[in-house]
């Protein structure tokens, strides 16, 4: 284990990867160590060579008691990176790390080649806090354990991986007290806001698209309009991308970091502009939970149909959604793509997007021009649905 001793307190971090990679640097969130970064560390190694450092008050790094400033974090990394021989890097921090991030660029401006400022901000609520500061003082860090779960992950992660919900919430458990209070103060206190526009160096800015700590509205955006340049991208999940996007996350800040972040951004607009119509479509519940449903795997695939698809097929303007449904329904059915079969005739249905008469009647013509077997298979199907939505008692999924 590395450590750097600054003043009387031992910082520890952790290099991996080939020196002949360019450096980045990483930085947790409050509440966790640098294996906030374990599952996109392989999406970075072939690119990187891998700085993770545990702020004061976290994991193996030592944890003085009394309140810390995001001055006194951002020295921290600051002696780390001589330590390590990084002389710059670009500096890539979630949340509170993000804070420090700044603030590192803002004082140590020679070291800072980059940013990649991950569901973070540069004002949050100073009684809120304040409030937590209190609690933790009163209780121990076992007192906002279940509240700092809820705001890390989506709901959906929690459910598909109780495991890893499990883990961070045994960790926050197992902080130092001293530590979880010093740096929730470094929060409470800090004053970024009116000093970011001096940032002076490419700034991407990334948001977990059901943050609800750090959402883009009133955090992401301000750091987007204030610090020069800076662009946005969003990734799915809530306020931990490395956990729960990090192929997604992994692929933003190589792209940015590589150069074509103009290729980024407009992939971006495209893909917010589509996400309007899939709303509009399909609804916000089975949306958001499509969204922190992503992987590394179909990330890009699902970019791809929410561009394409949502973006430039559903905001033409020769049909209106009503007819566009009634096509979509018909020819899944023909296809025999019952999944998506099923997700149309919800939709269509449960948002008054067509008549049960007019489905019907869709699928009577499915059955001549596209044969009976798949309309048989279609009125069942559609049959399954209407019993759901008229909540059927005996409809089981």
């Amino acid at each position: 284990m590395a450590f750097t001793l600054r003043g009387d307190v031992r910082l520890h971090w952790r290099l991996d990867g080939s020196d002949e990679r360019p450096p980045l640097v990483l930085l947790n969130s409050i509440g966790t160590d640098i294996s906030l970064w374990d599952r996109t560390v392989p999406h970075l190694l072939p690119t990187f060579r891998l700085l993770r450092i545990d702020v004061r008050g976290h994991g193996a790094s030592d944890a003085p008691a009394g309140d810390y400033d995001l001055a006194m974090l951002a020295d921290d990394v600051a002696a780390v990176m001589d330590d390590a021989g990084i002389a710059v890097a670009p500096v890539a921090g979630v949340s509170l790390g993000g804070m420090i991030a700044m603030e590192i660029a803002l004082r140590h401006p020679d070291k800072v080649a980059a940013l990649a400022l991950i569901c973070t901000s540069g004002a949050m609520d100073p009684a809120a806090w304040a409030a937590r500061v209190d609690a933790v003082r009163d209780g121990g860090t076992g007192a906002i354990a279940d509240m700092a779960i809820e705001r890390f992950l989506s709901s959906d992660f929690i459910v598909r991986h109780p495991e890893i919900a499990e883990s961070l919430k045994r960790a926050i458990r197992a902080q130092a007290d001293d530590g979880y209070v010093g740096a929730a103060a470094a929060i409470r206190d800090m004053a970024l806001a009116d000093r970011i526009g001096a940032i002076a160096v490419p700034t991407l800015v990334v948001t977990g698209a059901v943050d609800i700590s750090t959402p883009y509205e009133g955090h992401g955006d301000r750091l987007v309009h204030s610090i020069p340049g800076a662009v946005r991208a969003v990734v799915a999940g809530a306020h931990l991308p490395p956990i729960e996007a990090p192929g997604q996350l992994a692929a933003r800040i190589q792209s940015f970091l590589l150069g074509d972040a103009a290729i980024v951004e407009a992939a971006d607009t495209l893909f917010e502009a589509g996400l309007v119509h899939r709303r509009r479509v399909l609804g916000d519940d089975w949306v958001d939970r499509s969204l922190t449903k992503r992987t590394a795997f179909n990330a890009d695939f699902q970019a791809l149909i929410t561009r394409i698809a949502w973006g430039e097929i559903w905001s033409r303007p020769g049909l209106d959604d009503r007819t566009r449904r009634l096509l979509v329904v018909a020819i899944t059915a023909s296809l025999g793509c019952w999944e998506e079969f099923a997700l149309h005739v919800r939709a269509g249905l449960g948002q008054s997007g067509f008549t049960r008469d007019e489905l019907k009647e869709v699928l009577m013509q499915t059955a001549i021009y596209a044969g009976v077997p798949a309309a048989n298979t279609a009125f069942a199907e559609a049959q399954r649905i209407i019993a759901e939505l008229d909540g059927d008692a005996g409809y089981r999924r």
